[in-house]
């Protein structure tokens, strides 16, 4: 009987059954092969899965909250700035609240009559108001506005709204056709020249006024003349 055939032939069922059994060993589920990753996949909450959803929801809050807190704090400020201003604007000069006066203009066309004035209007109610609209002119026979007789009015500059804080003043110039010549004068149209001790001036919303020249009557010819917008800068 030959011994080192049987040997070695022992030897190699033997490392057969070894491989057979690592093969084996491998494929259970226990094994190492498969064990980190399902343990890996059956981590309870908590784990790496938890963490990246925190960050997540905590900056999508963030997004969704800091909109609405601007527009709350913002909204509120914008509206009573806007109302405010409304209510200033609509607060017109009543008659009372106005005071009117009159003087020669510096500037005025040639000629020997009055030529051009200014009107002068002061808030005189001690609270801030506002004045707005086309001004009308009539001529007050012997003072008396019952017996005004009214100018054809040209109108230039835009109108617009003018705050009066209390003491505060607007003006408007007044041009009429000039009279020429010496004595009574005479009207380049070929009519008389009229005069009138005092005008009459009046603003929508804000009054007639009747105001007169520290010095003499106004003469003008045509009962025609040209007027200024209310402004808040003094024309000369």
């Amino acid at each position: 009987m030959n011994y080192g055939t049987g040997i070695r032939g022992a030897a190699l069922a033997l490392v057969s059954a070894s491989a057979a059994t690592l093969l084996m060993t491998g494929c259970q589920p226990g094994g190492n092969a498969t064990g980190p990753a399902a343990s890996s996949a059956g981590r309870p909450a908590g784990g790496a899965g938890s963490s990246s959803t925190t960050p997540a929801t905590a900056t999508a809050a963030a997004t969704a909250t800091a909109p609405t807190t601007g527009a709350t704090a913002t909204a509120p400020t914008t509206g009573a700035t806007a109302t405010a201003t409304a209510a200033a604007a609509a607060a017109g000069c009543g008659a009372g609240a106005l005071e009117a006066s009159m003087h020669q203009a510096a500037v005025r066309p040639q000629g020997t009559g009055t030529g051009a004035v200014i009107v002068e209007f002061t808030n005189v109610s001690g609270k801030p108001c506002v004045v707005r609209g086309r001004p009308t002119v009539a001529g007050a026979g012997q003072g008396s506005p019952q017996s005004s007789h009214p100018l054809q009015v040209t109108l230039t500059g835009s109108v617009s709204a003018v705050r009066l804080a209390p003491g505060g003043r607007a003006w408007s110039k007044l041009t009429f056709v000039q009279v020429q010549g010496e004595g009574d004068g005479y009207c380049v149209s070929g009519t008389r020249p009229v005069t009138y001790p005092t005008l009459v001036v009046g603003i929508p919303g804000s009054g007639s006024h009747q105001v007169a020249l520290e010095d003499g009557v106004l003469a003008e010819c045509d009962d025609r003349v040209t007027v200024t917008a209310v402004s808040p800068a003094k024309p000369s």
